[in-house]
């Protein structure tokens, strides 16, 4: 397996430590510094990567028991594959998906969400919507699985708050709240769909990870769609 197939949610997870740190001391990487950080989008979407770095860890770093790399073993499971070592899903799939969605496209997000806060809660739809991938197992299974802990601590109070907030005072209206969990089912089903074609010999790793990092575009993509008409309006 390749070096940085391993490495990357280390990485992430220092990058989490900065984010963090940024997050709380100055100006905390928000846009308007005449509300509370938790009324700017632009802090939210920062706070919202951080998150899921620390997801991702939980996910690919260490688990919860001290597994390392255990969603992999997981996800193989779930497509029938005795262990990880007999399983064909190529690491570079999830290093394309995670890198992709959230080092990529996050960062895109967090970047245009102080002129474009809509494309900014773009980035909750993934997180949102993986809650449901993680907790919805662990109910019908009564088990944890990699990553529900902080799918279930940081992904449903942030995104619910966030969608909040975006209603509340970016004037988001139904539309822009109904894509970000649409753009999460649609980015997950891509996700599965390909993933299910390259098991059947369709296409190559190359090809089924370059699907991968445009599928992380889908949710800004749709954001922008639903509310090109207006910009984003913001209530004292």
């Amino acid at each position: 397996m390749p070096l940085f197939a391993h490495t990357w949610p280390w990485i992430g997870l220092g990058a989490a430590a900065i984010l963090l740190i940024l997050l709380v001391v100055g100006d905390g990487l928000a846009t308007d510094r005449s509300v509370s950080r938790w009324q700017d989008m632009t802090w939210l979407t920062w706070l919202g990567g951080a998150a899921y770095l620390l997801h991702q860890f939980e996910e690919h770093g260490i688990d919860l028991f001290g597994h390392p790399y255990a969603f992999f073993g997981e996800a193989c499971a779930n497509f029938g594959f005795r262990d990880a070592d007999s399983c064909p899903i190529p690491p570079s799939f999830i290093t394309a998906v995670n890198v992709g969605s959230v080092w990529g496209a996050g960062l895109i997000a967090a970047l245009l969400a102080p002129r474009r806060p809509l494309i900014g809660l773009s980035f909750f739809a993934i997180p949102l919507v993986n809650l449901f991938v993680h907790v919805g197992p662990a109910i019908m299974k009564h088990q944890y699985n990699p990553g529900l802990l902080t799918a279930v601590l940081t992904f449903a109070p942030l995104s619910l708050w966030t969608l909040l907030v975006a209603a509340r005072r970016y004037g988001a209206g139904i539309r822009g709240i109904v894509a970000v969990p649409l753009a999460g089912i649609v980015a997950h089903a891509v996700l599965m769909g390909s993933l299910i074609a390259y098991l059947h010999f369709w296409f190559g790793d190359a090809v089924l990870a370059a699907i991968q990092i445009l599928n992380a575009l889908v949710p800004a993509g749709l954001m922008w769609l639903v509310t090109r008409s207006r910009a984003a309006t913001v209530r004292g």
